[in-house]
């Protein structure tokens, strides 16, 4: 990409702003990210639940500049690499839309994207994704969670989810779970907490804190025939599509974070290295990253079904996040990372990035589906392919 456009500039340097109060929250929200005391009362999640939210529904009126946010994955992207320079954690501990937004817009009607989103405006609430399974991971074709027809009316969902942000304090969000044994009965439905049979407790993590990542179980809990999302789309679009699109969003999102995190670290090694030039052939690369990152964005705006690019972005920032963290404390003297504990705090939440929302390996498996090894059939010698 050759240049930003006026508006995307205005975007990250407004961005680059409220990344600077990020910072003044991070270690605290790492220290107790469960304290929700600072995180209402910061102006800057404030400013950024309200942009995470479709105009239409947002709460009120948002500065000019920030305008934009949700209109592209492109603007997006731009917003997410300059807020995470400032903290990933305490970005990830924003009450906003996230990833049960992105599901609600691709998979809801018009009816249930006014009542998730009018909810989110006016409760301020924290929300939640239910995908991985603690037996299956993130296979959607293994999934177990079950969705069965109630005899009294409406659904009864039985399962559980791990690895799930907000799941100990959100307070609505969207489960995925089956209907039937064939992939075309995959559903997802939008849950409010308290509900009966509807458990979450949280698990202790040592990177992005601020996600407070946990588990959920679900025994017999009631759902209304309005809580599914997709009644509305064709078979084939009521279930994995919607995901894969809520998915293609959030992994740009995820790339853009990780390429943040790792401006961030190259920057306070130039901070406490004044005058050394052996940042250049890193500071080249995380350039030429950004222009990438701006470029496949670009491309899944015009072509939001295509999972190449998202994935792409998100496998290519994600390692390269890891190497700038490796590269940070080689550079520094010994007991730099106790100095200074943003740093050290960096270089334990970049390793997070790989395990959201889509491993490398699930992520090659999208950009080249065709290199999938193939399963011989049973009692047939084993060929390679070449």
């Amino acid at each position: 990409m050759n240049e930003l456009p006026g508006e995307l500039r205005r975007l990250a340097d407004g961005s680059r702003e409220l990344a600077a109060e990020l910072r003044g929250l991070a270690l605290a929200v790492d220290a107790d990210p469960h304290d929700t005391a600072p995180l209402r009362a910061s102006p800057a999640l404030e400013l950024l639940r309200v942009i995470g939210t479709p105009r239409p529904f947002r709460a009120h009126p948002v500065p000019a500049w920030a305008e934009p946010y949700g209109d592209s994955r492109l603007a997006r992207v731009v917003a997410n690499v300059e807020l995470a320079r400032g903290d990933a954690g305490a970005l990830n501990a924003c009450a906003a839309p996230s990833l049960a937004g992105f599901t609600v817009d691709a998979l809801g009607d018009a009816d249930q994207q006014k009542a998730f989103y009018e909810e989110v405006a006016n409760e301020r609430p924290w929300t939640f994704f239910g995908m991985t399974e603690p037996d299956h991971g993130s296979d959607a074709t293994a999934m177990r969670t079950r969705l069965d027809p109630d005899p009294e009316g409406g659904f009864r969902l039985h399962g559980a989810k791990r690895y799930v942000a907000n799941a100990a304090r959100g307070t609505i969000g969207v489960v995925w779970a089956r209907t039937g044994p064939t992939p075309l009965s995959l559903r997802a439905v939008v849950l409010r907490r308290p509900a009966p049979g509807f458990t979450g407790a949280p698990l202790e993590t040592l990177g992005l804190r601020g996600a407070c990542l946990g588990e959920m179980a679900f025994d017999g809990v009631p759902v209304p025939p309005d809580a599914i999302l997709g009644r509305h789309l064709p078979a084939s679009r009521r279930g994995l599509w919607g995901a894969n699109r809520a998915f293609g969003v959030v992994r740009l999102q995820i790339a853009a974070q990780a390429l943040g995190s790792a401006f961030a670290l190259r920057d306070a090694v130039r901070a406490l290295r004044p005058g050394w030039a052996g940042h250049a052939p890193v500071s080249a690369r995380l350039a030429a990253a950004r222009e990438l990152l701006y470029d496949l964005a670009a491309a899944s705006d015009a072509r939001p079904d295509d999972r190449r690019p998202p994935s792409l972005a998100k496998l290519h920032t994600a390692a390269l996040a890891v190497e700038v963290g490796r590269w940070a404390e080689a550079a520094l003297p010994p007991g730099s990372l106790v100095e200074h504990p943003l740093l050290e705090k960096w270089c334990r939440d970049v390793c997070a990035f790989e395990f959201m929302d889509g491993t490398s390996s699930i992520l090659r498996l999208a950009i080249a589906p065709e290199a999938t090894p193939q399963r011989a059939p049973h009692g047939a010698p084993h060929q390679e392919r070449t």
